[in-house]
């Protein structure tokens, strides 16, 4: 659906600047945004994916994934099409490198989205499967009618959303799933089209809102998958985060226009996962891993078992409701209820 937008101003003559994200599209008449669902329509900026709809399902919220936010309960998940990144992996490029006339899409209400999701006995609604930030219209309506249902409100996200799309977001986003995609700008050049810095600046800005944060890298093999590279993502989170704040670095898959990449090695998760934990990092999990025991969570501080999970299932939860390892009594940050 077609929307005036917000988060622009004018540029020069005819011109416009979108400033939803870090690109800050400079918008010629006519023209599109980067991430093609933007358009300036007679001296205005509009949004083309106002409450337009690609996928729809309620998953688990360890799909996000998100870890310690309300465990083992599911999640409303939505996505439309386009996204501000041009990743050379993207997992669903069918969405979000299409144009919107190119896929087949419906239309929902926020109303529609929030019944929905309260329908299907979800605690949250997650924007995902492509950027959300480029739905913030639609997001940020969405977000206002959950909050006064008792949903919580989950962004999936590249974490390109400017600080002005922060601030319009503050006291609606519940948590914030990042993707740190890697700890170079190289390679977010090079295979994202982007820059490391304004995912960095927006993670810092999300915590400071109050917002649950996890965060995911996927290892490439090869590309962000140094000792160095991984050493120096730890250390930013510890210092900026905290050393509480989950980190999933997941295993990558050939996919997109990286089939000619193998399957990271599990010996490079598990380095990973070592490297972060020496780091200081608490909560470190392996994804795409189904079965290891880095897909579980472990107390930090005597190494009891408390989350036994398979894939995105739990298969045993041990965390009781004082939210205290029961061993040792290590206070364990897990934001809400497990199963509700």
């Amino acid at each position: 659906m077609l929307k005036e937008a917000i988060l622009w101003e004018q540029a020069g003559e005819n011109k416009l600047r979108c400033n939803v994200c870090a690109y800050r599209c400079l918008i010629h008449p006519g023209k599109l945004g980067n991430c093609r669902t933007r358009k300036n329509i007679d001296g205005k900026i509009f949004s083309l994916i106002y409450g337009t709809v690609t996928s729809v399902a309620s998953d688990p919220i360890e799909k996000k994934p998100l870890y310690h936010f309300y465990p083992g309960s599911y999640s409303y998940s939505m996505g439309s099409v386009g996204c501000s990144f041009h990743c050379e992996h993207c997992q669903n490029w069918t969405i979000s490198q299409a144009d919107i006339q190119s896929v087949y899409t419906s239309d929902i209400s926020p109303e529609q989205a929030i019944e929905n999701a309260a329908r299907d006995r979800c605690k949250t609604i997650s924007w995902t499967y492509n950027e959300p930030s480029i739905w913030v219209e639609f997001t940020r309506d969405c977000a206002d009618i959950a909050h006064k249902r008792d949903i919580k409100t989950v962004y999936v996200t590249n974490g390109y959303a400017t600080p002005e799309h922060m601030d319009v977001m503050k006291g609606l986003l519940d948590a914030y799933r990042v993707d740190i995609k890697a700890f170079t700008e190289d390679f977010y050049r090079k295979v994202c089209k982007a820059k490391l810095a304004p995912v960095l600046e927006s993670s810092i800005i999300a915590r400071e809102a109050g917002m649950h944060i996890e965060v995911v890298t996927l290892i490439i093999p090869g590309l962000n998958d140094s000792s160095e590279e991984i050493k120096s993502l730890s250390k930013w989170v510890f210092d900026k985060l905290g050393p509480d704040t989950p980190v999933h670095f997941t295993r990558f898959h050939p996919m997109y226009h990286m089939d000619d990449v193998g399957p990271t090695p599990l010996q490079t998760m598990e380095r990973a996962h070592d490297i972060a934990k020496t780091e200081g990092l608490n909560y470190v999990y392996l994804g795409n891993t189904p079965g290891h025991k880095y897909e579980s969570t472990w107390c930090p501080k005597c190494g009891e078992l408390l989350i036994e999970r398979y894939g995105f299932h739990i298969m045993r939860y041990s965390i009781p409701a004082d939210k205290k390892c029961p061993k040792c009594g290590e206070k364990i940050p897990i934001v809400g209820e497990y199963g509700r």
